[in-house]
């Protein structure tokens, strides 16, 4: 395959970046998304130039790191895939192929196709556990939970935090990032002792890192690797009502002390 790649080009989080064009002839359409930067910027290394600096890990569709914003959509072409998972069979020989990185005020540009994600681990570490004792695996059956409770915490916790959901929304919301991790536990008997500091805690920190509010586009469903559901949102929605309503009946204890009155 011959293709022409449209790629964002930024040397850091200050300077101004611009696109640029490059060839990438001889390509195997067996051959990943990310294999295919390989392959160019070994050609980019050849001449000379700096290679284009793009994040991955796993490669496996299991971390999420491959952030890219393809043709307009984030991590590609096809449903419940990461950028890694994308093979170059889904498009056609001489595409033009624009690369972005994730657009989103509280994703900043690190260099080129790189952003800097750490805002979700903020948020995370904010409320998104649970303080129990650590040791040896309890009994199964040592707490009985319902199987349809049981599979749709499976489905919130199979969410990777990549932040697709907040580079395909216009507001540049991670209520579904939110709402999974708020969900995951708030169905879960495990989850119920921190069940209000968790969503006002987590709610508190996504504001404050400057993520907008979902406004019911649902493209972060649509691009969503792990294939998350809206109906989080509307959980995560219903949580923090009741925390924020329950609050000023009977204050959580220090709360003021935490920012989550």
């Amino acid at each position: 395959m011959n293709l022409k790649l449209k790629v964002w080009r930024q040397e850091n989080s200050s300077a101004t970046g611009r696109f640029e064009q490059y060839d990438a002839p001889g390509i195997p359409d067996d051959a990943s998304f990310l294999e295919m930067l390989d392959i160019v910027n070994e050609k980019i290394l050849e001449k000379g130039g700096d290679p284009i600096a793009f994040d991955h890990d796993c490669r496996e569709g299991i971390c999420g790191m491959c952030s890219l914003v393809i043709n307009g959509t984030p991590h590609g072409p096809g449903r419940a895939t990461t950028t890694c998972q994308v093979y170059m069979r889904h498009f056609r020989d001489g595409d033009t192929i624009t690369i972005e990185p994730f657009r989103a005020k509280p994703f900043p540009i690190l260099r080129d196709l790189v952003v800097d994600r750490s805002a979700f681990d903020r948020i995370q570490q904010s409320g998104g556990f649970i303080n129990v004792r650590s040791g040896s695996a309890p009994e199964a059956n040592a707490i009985p939970i319902p199987k349809n409770k049981a599979d749709l915490a499976m489905d919130a916790a199979a969410c990777i935090g990549c932040g697709a959901c907040v580079a395909a929304c216009p507001n540049a919301s991670a209520m579904l990032f939110v709402g999974a991790k708020v969900s995951h536990f708030a169905l879960l008997p495990q989850g119920q002792p921190e069940r209000r500091k968790r969503v006002l805690s987590m709610v508190a920190k996504m504001d404050e890192e400057g993520f907008g509010n979902c406004t019911n586009h649902y493209e972060c469903e649509a691009v969503c690797p792990a294939e998350i559901k809206v109906d989080v949102i509307s959980r995560l929605n219903r949580e923090y009502l009741a925390a924020s309503t329950l609050s000023l009946i009977e204050p959580l204890p220090n709360a003021a002390a935490e920012g989550v009155a």
